[in-house]
Parts: structure tokens; sequence; C-alpha cells
């Protein structure tokens, strides 16, 4: 139903000439790069610049997604700095998570291309694929936005028949 779905916009795109909003999931790094104060770590400043120039020149192409765990870890810690995280995905759209979900992020873990801790990093890559969003947007370079895992895990999800969003960080959607 989602990929008909997906390709009834992509019809309509082309048809009427009407530009559509790609899709994209934000992981929880990127509502804290926004945020957080500069570090002193020259390649997390660099990190959180690039993100900060992306929110402000490119945000406004996409359509945003997150699922209950980037709430979850966006309301954790400092309360002040928690809140300012809110505000970022307040409105972003919530995904729902079927058993199709929880299978796909099962098999990822169960490849062992993501160690057992990273469960929470399997479930965001599933409901993106699952909710056939194009973009997954992360600084998470171990576990998520990582070339040898981004590969593993398109071929477990062409295995259940889902398309893997693309799997990038700010910088790469710059």
């Amino acid at each position: 139903m989602l990929v008909s779905l997906r390709h009834k916009c992509a019809s309509d795109e082309r048809r009427h000439g009407i530009k559509m909003k790609q899709r994209l999931y934000i992981e929880t790094t990127i509502p804290s790069y926004l945020t957080s104060r500069p570090s002193r770590d020259l390649i997390i400043a660099g990190h959180q610049q690039v993100t900060k120039g992306w929110w402000v020149k490119r945000r406004g192409a996409f359509e945003f997604y997150i699922l209950q765990l980037v709430i979850d870890e966006a309301s954790g810690g400092n309360p002040g700095a928690a809140r300012e995280r809110m505000l970022i995905v307040r409105n972003f759209a919530m995904l729902d998570i079927t058993p199709e979900v929880g299978d796909l992020a099962s098999a990822i873990l169960a490849s062992g291309i993501l160690p057992r801790k990273a469960a929470t990093d399997a479930a965001h890559i599933a409901i993106a694929a699952v909710h056939g969003i194009d973009f997954l947007l992360t600084w998470n370079c171990v576990h998520i936005a990582n070339a040898v895992i981004a590969k593993a895990v398109a071929n477990i999800c062409r295995q259940y028949d889902w398309e893997s969003p693309v799997i990038c960080t700010p910088e790469e959607l710059f």
C-alpha cells in the first residue's frame, strides 16, 4: 500500500508538473546538533555548523517524519536542552511502529551488521524503510550513516520487499 501510494505521488508529480517534497526521517542527532552549544571538538563543531546551515537553507525542501523513539531520546537529559530539542521536533509527523517494522528491525539485528545494543538504530532504519521515506538524516556514522552498514541494510530491506531510504548526513543533502 505504501509503495503504491509513493508511485501514485510520483506519477501525479510528472503528470501535473507539481514538485512534491521529499520525505525525510530525522534521527535524534539532528535536533541535538541544532540546539547544542558549540562543541570544543572540531569535528563535532563542524557537524553542528553544517547541520545549522542545512536547517536554514534546505529544510523547506522536505516533509519531516519521526518515531516516538526520537521524542523519547530528545526529551531526556538536561531539561533546558531537552526543551530546545523538543521545539525542533514537535510538529513533525509521527510514524507508527507496525509488525513489519519490528520484523525488519529484528532482521537487521539478526544479520549481525549492528550490535544488539544498537536496537534503536535498527528501529530508525526499519521505520524509514517500511514507511517509504526517501532519506534518513543522521550524524550517527557508527551504526547508521556508514557505507558498509547502509549497503548491508539495503540488501536486508530488499529481502523483505522494502526499499532502504538513502541514509545520509546533512552535509550530503546540502
